[in-house]
């Protein structure tokens, strides 16, 4: 998680605004908004003063940052180990919504005659697909693509028609990649 990210949050826990945070740590709302998401970085001395007007040491905030998980494994062995909910799909992701910035990315484990669809309000994304084990249809407008082990696929997404299904009778597994 980034500095930033971190500052909103523990704002956000502490259930403050931007604009009673801004206020005590004598900087704008809008430079708080930068800060918080990573657009603009803090002087030492503004950093302190955010620290203290949300209530936390700048040093812990920094070690936080700084400790961070900066990678992520999901070993092939753990694919076949996930208690998969009554949706029939799961979406094992590698970092937390804190930490994706740029992509999104995750391992889906689809069941037989289950579907996966389009994420929701993404705007010219661009997806990956890659499947590892069984075989995937994608939906994708008025085509459909099917997939089996080995094969990748790259597309923009289409949030009006699209979906990753199952179509088949074993579990699949794919590696899953999107721009945010």
């Amino acid at each position: 998680m980034s500095l930033g990210s971190l500052i909103r949050k523990t704002r956000k826990e502490k259930r403050l605004t931007l604009k009673i945070v801004a206020e005590k740590a004598g900087i704008s709302e809008g430079f708080l908004s930068q800060v918080e998401n990573d657009v603009n970085s803090p002087s030492v001395d503004t950093l302190v003063n955010i620290c203290s007007a949300i209530g936390v040491q700048a040093g812990d905030l920094l070690n936080q940052a700084h400790n961070q998980e900066k990678i992520v494994l999901i070993p092939k062995g753990e694919w076949n180990d996930i208690d998969i909910p009554h949706t029939g799909f799961i979406t094992r992701r590698f970092f937390s919504p804190e930490n994706r910035k740029l992509i999104d990315s995750a391992i889906l484990v689809i069941e037989p005659g289950k579907s996966i669809p389009v994420r929701k309000d993404i705007k010219n994304g661009q997806e990956l697909l890659c499947i590892l084990k069984g075989s995937l249809s994608l939906e994708h407008g008025e085509r459909i693509i099917h997939l089996h082990e080995g094969d990748t696929v790259h597309y923009f997404a289409n949030p009006k028609k699209q979906s990753i299904t199952n179509g088949n009778d074993d579990l699949a597994i794919a590696l899953w990649v999107g721009t945010i």
